[in-house]
């Protein structure tokens, strides 16, 4: 029997329990006005530049981190494997070049561009449609890569000579042979949002300077790293462990089956 992954599980969890239960656990004083001194001892881990306690802002600035990144990775396979999966069975090879070529276009921009034009123009859910969208070319061309072969291999030819549904073939056996690539991806596509999620706070994309959010948290108190040093690690420390915690577990998951 397989000891189980202690280690990927508690990388994962810990970070997750502190984002989505923290607004829950946070003191009644962290989102308020009441302020100390700027970068002094008070309270567990100190203040911050604002002279906000740290533990009350790592405690409320995860959830909404973890919720985009989860939401927009969501979103982009949603949209991705489809279209992937539709150009690797298209019948006609025209089809498949109108369906991945208009990708292109997307690649050719870079990701904080798209995300800084995407989030300035929309409001509330537009970071999330565009971290998919950001996402949408790879994850396609990923899909496309990996169910090509069994899309037009010997096994799918008997099977559509048997008259077997489109569906049967062209989702279910031929996306099946393409799902361990999609998780191997997925793992690190998670991480790869997680980053752009954080990295869009720091510039503030999508947020107010003085809300608490781990990547703001990390881009404000920066200058006062030798002063406070927990105001920049705390936070940093948790989007490492949820990142290197997400691959872990993935990678053992491909082991296990």
């Amino acid at each position: 029997m397989r000891r189980p992954p202690i280690v990927p599980l508690l990388l994962v969890a810990v970070p997750l329990l502190i984002a989505l239960a923290g607004p829950w656990l946070a003191p009644g004083s962290a989102g308020t006005s009441g302020r100390g001194a700027a970068f002094a001892a008070d309270g567990p881990l100190g203040t911050d530049f604002a002279g906000r306690d740290v533990w009350g802002q790592v405690l409320l600035g995860g959830r909404t981190l973890v919720l985009v990144a989860l939401a927009a990775t969501a979103g982009a396979y949603l949209l991705g494997v489809p279209w992937g999966l539709a150009a690797a069975t298209a019948p006609r090879r025209a089809v498949d070049e109108a369906l991945m070529r208009p990708l292109d276009l997307l690649l050719a921009v870079p990701s904080l561009l798209l995300l800084i034009l995407l989030a300035a123009i929309g409001s509330g859910g537009a970071l999330v449609w565009a971290l998919a969208l950001v996402h949408l070319p790879d994850i396609a061309r990923v899909t496309r890569a990996a169910a090509l072969e069994a899309a037009h291999g010997t096994a799918i030819e008997a099977m559509r000579l048997q008259g077997e549904h489109r569906w049967r073939t062209g989702v279910l056996f031929v996306g099946r042979s393409a799902l361990r690539t999609l998780v191997t991806d997925a793992g690190t596509r998670l991480t790869g949002t997680l980053y752009l999620v954080a990295a869009a706070a720091f510039l503030g994309i999508g947020v107010s300077p003085d809300t608490a959010d781990w990547a703001v948290m990390i881009d404000r108190n920066r200058a006062g790293l030798f002063l406070n040093p927990w105001s920049v690690l705390a936070p940093a420390l948790l989007i490492v462990m949820l990142t290197v915690g997400l691959n872990l577990a993935a990678d053992r998951a491909l082991e296990e089956r």
